[in-house]
């Protein structure tokens, strides 16, 4: 449950080329990474022939190792390999293995890590590898619609009010697409500190009011109490995606007396 006021600041991050990233120390194993190859800092399918991901792992000629193999997350945390992806022996301690993005997965930042079995048994994370992805498709700005807010009337006595409110938001590039639904407030005197207060589409009930995680209806509670000015508020509803594309505007007002 929120305040009328939170301020939060997406984060969007891209390079260029890449040849090494984020080797992790595995000074205490017997085997040793050298470096990271083959992922470039951005992958755009616009280019063609650019939807191939051939990451390749360098290990010291003295190491030990059973297997190697990585995972990949997207830019909505999904995972996009339903099981680790095993990264074959190519020469001698060096291990390659490709992977096919595709047009469905969503714009932004992707993240790599990857894993080294021993011949113990035990598996450890050896480095992390990141890169920006455009899926390749023509961005179209998020769409919002169908927004509430109950009750729209709020008398204020002793104790306080929760007013919930929620929107709908649809992406045409995908749901994923979608960065952040939220809104802005505007006190009675027209004045706001311009902070946007995110809506969540997680299923969290007792906390954003928010009845089912993933239905595209975005929810937040809002306590309202004595300490809030009296008059007509209004609540300046937006979504941006992941490409900073902005969608329509939808205002709706409540009055606290």
């Amino acid at each position: 449950m929120g305040k009328l006021y939170l301020l939060l600041i997406p984060l969007v991050i891209w390079g260029c080329e890449q040849t090494f990233d984020n080797v992790v120390d595995t000074t205490t194993e017997n085997y040793q990474l050298t470096s990271v190859i083959g992922i470039k800092d951005s992958v755009d399918l616009k280019i063609p022939g650019d939807s191939l991901l051939s990451p390749r792992l360098i290990f010291t000629p003295q190491s030990q190792i059973n297997k190697v193999y990585f995972d990949i997350y997207a830019s909505d945390n999904s995972k996009l390999n339903s099981s680790p992806v095993e990264m074959q022996e190519v020469s001698n301690k060096i291990y390659e293995e490709n992977f096919i993005l595709k047009r469905e997965n969503p714009i932004g930042k992707y993240n790599v890590s990857f894993f080294v079995t021993g011949f113990d048994g035990k598996n450890k994370q050896v480095a992390i590898s990141s890169f920006y992805f455009n899926n390749g498709q023509d961005n179209v700005p998020p769409v919002i619609s169908n927004t509430v807010i109950d009750p729209d009337t709020v008398v204020v006595l002793n104790n306080p009010i929760v007013i919930f409110t929620s929107v709908e938001a649809a992406d045409s590039n995908g749901a994923g697409d979608i960065l952040e639904v939220y809104y802005i407030v505007y006190k009675p005197d027209g004045t706001t500190n311009n902070s946007k207060l995110l809506l969540f589409d997680d299923g969290n009930t007792s906390e954003h009011g928010d009845l089912d995680a993933g239905d595209g209806i975005y929810s937040r509670l809002i306590q309202v109490d004595q300490t809030n000015d009296k008059g007509t508020y209004r609540f300046e509803f937006q979504a941006i995606d992941r490409s900073g594309a902005l969608s329509n505007i939808i205002n709706h007002f409540v009055l606290i007396q």
